[in-house]
């Protein structure tokens, strides 16, 4: 499975630079999950995310057609989410806030 993630990861990363207008911004996170299952996180600039969603999201959505078609080819479920660093921050802040509220600890208890 990580030579078919790496095809990906670099298929990703060409595709991306072709429509995006601040690359040292752009960051791909991957995560192989459970099975055969892997996916990729990009967050780019703000100005960024426009390019890569397309009109009525035709761009985002034709980069995920082939991104699944490539990973099903070797029977993997591949996926892709587009965000902006801020919406990673809030998406990053709101997981650490979810985290704390579920510790494990009973407040009625104390």
């Amino acid at each position: 499975m990580q030579e078919t993630t790496e095809k990906m990861r670099a298929f990703l990363q060409f595709i991306t630079l072709q429509f995006i207008e601040h690359p040292e911004q752009a960051q791909l996170r991957v995560a192989e999950t459970e099975g055969d299952r892997i996916s990729f996180r990009l967050i780019v600039a703000q100005s960024d995310v426009p390019m890569l969603i397309g009109r009525n999201g035709f761009t985002a959505s034709a980069i995920r057609n082939v991104l699944k078609a490539a990973a099903s080819r070797d029977g993997i479920q591949a996926s892709l989410q587009i965000y902006s660093h801020e919406e990673e921050r809030q998406r990053m802040a709101e997981t650490e806030a979810q985290q704390i509220i579920d510790d494990g600890s009973d407040p009625m208890s104390e």
